[in-house]
């Protein structure tokens, strides 16, 4: 017997599936007590790229770990994930707030880059290839990091969320909330939605991240305009222009909105797409470098 179970554990461990998610309880400075879980491959590449992968409202590190296929890719091509998960706010991200919309403020936006750094300091990961997904409140929280930390995040990918800062000022950011103008499709001009963002960091000159942008067209929790008014405002942060519509990327409901030559910015539109547009990690990943 005993045999038998060091034979079968030997085996377990040359087929590479010993990785799971593991809490991580003492990263750093966390404002807003937000939990950190991490899933770090068996075989892990050197100077690793870290992705943040952030759930939606009601949500939990968990189920969004279980939620895509991004795992798989990690013990593929020996990158980092990063599942943030908060208790506060029925489980939503403070994308309301001041102090997540501001750079080094606070926030829950300032503990998850909290445990980005340090798990490029635990794991001698690569600073310039850190990256950030997430759907409805987290696809919200990745626009807001985009924003308030351009130096920290190369690119991201949000599914059905909304434009940095458009939940500014709101009481809260949860469907319950009393204040629901930002879900329900929020107009400013370009202009106005990139000054947003500057105003998240004053005086930075550095690198923008680059970003996708998923919405599903029959989205009637977050309307499909939020869609367009992110588009807009990183069209103009990014300084990059629509060039191009391409259908049937990257199946046939959806349309792919091509800006300048689609290496900084990309927008996607499922028809009779719902809330949460389905996350697409081949995409995901080619847009952010990690596979070809």
């Amino acid at each position: 017997m005993q045999f038998s179970y060091l034979g079968a554990l030997a085996i377990f461990a040359a087929s590479g599936f010993c990785a799971s998610l593991q809490a991580v309880s003492d990263f750093g400075g966390n404002p807003t007590r937000i939990n950190m879980y991490i899933y770090v491959p068996d075989k892990l590449a050197t100077k690793p790229a870290v992705i943040v992968a952030l759930h939606p409202c009601g949500g939990n590190a968990q189920q969004w770990y279980s939620g895509t296929r991004l795992p798989s890719y990690a013990d593929q091509n020996g990158f980092i994930l990063i599942y943030p998960s908060t208790p506060n706010m029925n489980n939503c991200w403070d994308v309301q707030s001041a102090a997540s919309l501001t750079h080094n403020q606070g926030g829950d936006a300032l503990g998850i880059v909290n445990m980005v750094k340090y798990t490029l300091n635990k794991y001698q990961g690569d600073a310039a290839r850190v990256y950030v997904m997430g759907g409805s409140s987290g696809a919200m929280m990745t626009n807001v990091l985009a924003g308030s930390y351009p130096d920290i995040f190369e690119a991201g990918s949000a599914f059905s969320g909304v434009a940095h800062a458009c939940f500014a000022g709101a009481p809260s950011a949860t469907p319950m909330s009393s204040n629901q103008s930002c879900a329900q499709g929020l107009t400013h001009t370009p202009e106005q939605w990139a000054n947003f963002v500057y105003n998240s960091y004053p005086g930075y000159t550095g690198r923008r991240t680059r970003l996708q942008i998923f919405h599903g067209l029959a989205d009637t929790l977050v309307r499909p305009q939020t869609a367009v008014e992110a588009l807009k405002q990183w069209s103009t942060v990014l300084n990059v222009p629509w060039s191009k519509n391409v259908t049937g990327v990257p199946s046939s409901q959806y349309t792919q909105i091509i800006y300048g030559d689609g290496t900084k910015l990309q927008g996607f539109f499922g028809q009779g797409v719902g809330h949460i547009a389905p996350v697409n990690e081949q995409l995901l990943l080619k847009f952010f470098g990690i596979i070809s």
